[in-house]
C-alpha cells in the first residue's frame, strides 16, 4: 500500500510539472495546473491521514507521518505560491517537491541485490 501511495505521489508531482509545460503553451493550460496542483494537495493530506491511521493501530514507526506532514506542508507551500505568481520559488520548490517524491518512491521498490532490512544484503534468491 505504501509503494502505491508514493507511485501516487509521485504521478501526481510529475503531471503537475507536465502541466505547467501547458500553462505556457495553450489556452486551457492555467486550469490544467490548476486541477494539478490541487490533486497533489489532496493526495498529500490523503497520505496524511494514511500515515496516522497505519501507525496508531499497527504500531508502525511515526516516521512516515513526519516525512507526510512535512510533504504537505511544502505543497501548501507550493499553491500559495502559485496562486501568488511567485514563480521564482515555485518552480525549484516543484522540482525539490519531485525529487523528494522520487527519491521516496525509489526507496522502497525492491531492487536486485537490495535487502528489505537495512544493514543487510539480499538473498542470492532476490537476486
Amino acid at each position: 500500500m505504501e509503494t502505491f501511495s508514493r507511485a501516487l505521489q509521485t504521478l501526481a508531482v510529475f503531471l503537475s510539472a507536465v502541466t505547467a509545460g501547458l500553462l505556457l503553451t495553450t489556452p486551457s493550460g492555467h486550469s490544467l495546473h490548476s486541477a494539478a496542483a490541487y490533486t497533489v494537495f489532496v493526495v498529500a493530506v490523503v497520505q496524511v491521514v494514511a500515515a496516522v491511521l497505519a501507525w496508531k493501530p499497527g504500531g508502525d514507526s511515526p516516521w512516515p507521518i513526519g516525512y507526510a506532514g512535512v510533504f504537505l506542508v511544502l505543497v501548501t507551500a507550493q499553491v500559495v505560491l502559485g496562486i501568488a505568481h511567485v514563480t521564482a520559488v515555485h518552480v525549484p520548490l516543484g522540482v525539490l517537491l519531485f525529487g523528494l517524491s522520487l527519491s521516496r518512491l525509489s526507496a522502497c521498490l525492491p531492487l536486485p541485490g537490495r535487502s528489505r532490512r537495512p544493514g543487510r544484503r539480499a538473498s542470492r534468491a532476490a537476486v
